[in-house]
């Protein structure tokens, strides 16, 4: 078909905005990195603003990379970094604080006060999640609760709150739609995923004022019209998921059973389970994978903090390497007899531990220990927290006992040398797509779809390929050796 749809794929550390055609094929990137904030040990800030002129910016760049205008385009997705939290005045537009971020762990006593009061359970019931300071409710309470006038200015509805989602649809429109998805509001430890609502007795639990909330939306869905002043062109905004559930559309993970991981900052598993939310057993999450036409398609999730942070501390913090893509020759390189553990709990460890108190630590240093063997513990961590992952979820669900197929995406993809540990660790066949964009392609898709310049998920899913397959080479001796020194590594750092 003629024409474009644009996705605006919002990260942690960088904006990037993708321009797709008819065929979904790339024909043109923006792409900007922003400021980090950590005002104190375990703080994570971003500057809302600062976001939003990102995002004006790499629009801008996309567009006239594709080499076309604003009237050209049919629709806008947007994916954004989950959990992400903005307050907002309602009347001038401004932030009344820096956006708290996901990895931000100020809440966590809060969280533990909650678990000792015995609320976990309905959290848990309601939400699919687990009282962590990952999630946005006590986010939001903190910024209420440490913004001087701000829980009043709430009560009386002179502010708003949103995931980043929100808060861009918000500006894009001029402040006319205050909306997010279905996906976005159920990482936000506020929302029933099994009655599609925003829940009174978890708002009063952690006192956020409901005059804060937006309206919930379809992943695919009427989200308002971006301000023709802004591009040239009054756009429709027709798709919206969070950053892992975007990819999981992406990656035309559609039926029960297919599974997909994305190796960014973090890595996030995500297993579909259907029309039916699975309650875990072992600390993993239910959440919403996608819901079109008014009906949810459910999940379980494994959400791993860091992993190719791991990678960008090895740069930025020890400065062992100067590039990312270095970690690949010396993990090569590095002595096969030295069996470091690097634990990277820099900001706790999520699943399946939820310890937001955990913190990093390296096993098994010697002498001889140095950048390549730090570098190959950086990579081989994220296969063994990948595993801990899907291990929990065969635990819980059957259908996980079936998913033999992984499909990856993200920018640790690139490593060959990664994605072989992966495969060899988990002992079970990797995927990785021809199109490594996938959260991008799934906010642009559900968008497309939504006007029938896409096509149908199963018509879709069939256009899915493959670039290549790792399949394991390790044998099961050494896989299993290898992961018992991880269990007990990670035992060692655990608070």
């Amino acid at each position: 078909m003629s024409g474009y749809v644009i996705a605006i794929d919002q990260g942690t550390t960088s904006s990037r905005c993708v321009v797709f055609d008819g065929d979904m094929k790339i024909v043109g990137v923006g792409q900007k990195e922003f400021t980090q904030h950590f005002p104190r040990s375990g703080w994570v800030e971003h500057d809302a603003d600062e976001i939003w002129s990102s995002v004006v910016e790499i629009f801008r760049t996309a567009i006239a990379a594709a080499n076309i205008e604003a009237i050209d385009v049919a629709a806008i997705g947007i994916t954004n970094q989950r959990e992400t939290v903005v307050v907002w005045d309602r009347k001038t537009g401004k932030p009344i604080y820096h956006a708290i971020v996901w990895q931000d762990r100020r809440s966590a006593d809060l969280c533990a006060a909650l678990k000792q009061a015995g609320h976990e359970p309905l959290v848990n019931e309601r939400t699919g999640l687990l009282p962590d300071p990952y999630f946005s409710a006590t986010k939001v309470a903190w910024i209420l609760d440490h913004v001087e006038g701000a829980r009043e200015k709430a009560q009386h509805g002179h502010l708003l709150m949103g995931t980043i989602d929100t808060w861009l649809i918000w500006k894009l429109t001029g402040g006319a739609v205050h909306a997010t998805d279905a996906t976005n509001a159920s990482r936000t430890m506020l929302y029933d995923i099994h009655k599609g609502a925003w829940d009174d007795e978890l708002l009063d639990l952690f006192q956020v004022p409901r005059a804060l909330l937006p309206e919930v939306k379809n992943s695919a869905d009427q989200f308002g019209t971006v301000e023709a002043s802004l591009f040239g062109g009054a756009v429709p905004i027709l798709g919206v998921a969070g950053d892992q559930q975007a990819a999981t559309v992406g990656q035309a993970c559609f039926e029960p059973g297919m599974m997909k991981s994305t190796y960014g900052t973090g890595c996030f598993a995500m297993l579909n389970t259907g029309d039916a939310p699975v309650t875990s057993s072992n600390r993993l999450l239910t959440t919403i994978a996608y819901q079109l036409d008014g009906k949810p398609t459910y999940a379980l999730e494994g959400s791993i903090f860091i992993a190719g942070a791991a990678v960008q501390w090895l740069r930025d913090g020890l400065g062992v390497i100067e590039t990312a893509e270095q970690t690949q020759s010396l993990a090569e390189a590095a002595d096969p007899h030295q069996d470091i553990y690097l634990v990277p709990a820099f900001v706790g460890l999520g699943a399946p531990h939820w310890d937001p108190h955990a913190r990093g630590a390296v096993f098994g240093i010697t002498r001889s220990t140095g950048p390549a063997e730090l570098a190959r513990a950086a990579l081989e961590c994220v296969g063994y927290q990948t595993r801990d992952l899907i291990e929990a979820m065969k635990g819980d669900w059957q259908g996980a006992a079936d998913a033999t197929i992984l499909r990856v995406d993200g920018g640790m993809t690139a490593s060959n040398w990664a994605m072989q540990f992966l495969a060899d660790i988990l002992g079970a066949p990797v995927d990785r797509p021809q199109v490594l964009e996938t959260t991008a392609l799934g906010a642009a898709y559900l968008a497309g779809l939504q006007i029938g310049f896409y096509p149908e998920p199963e018509d879709f899913a069939k256009a899915w390929a493959l670039e290549r397959r790792f399949d394991p080479m390790m044998e099961q001796e050494l896989r299993n050796a290898k992961y018992d020194g991880w269990i007990d590594a990670v035992r060692r750092t655990l608070s």
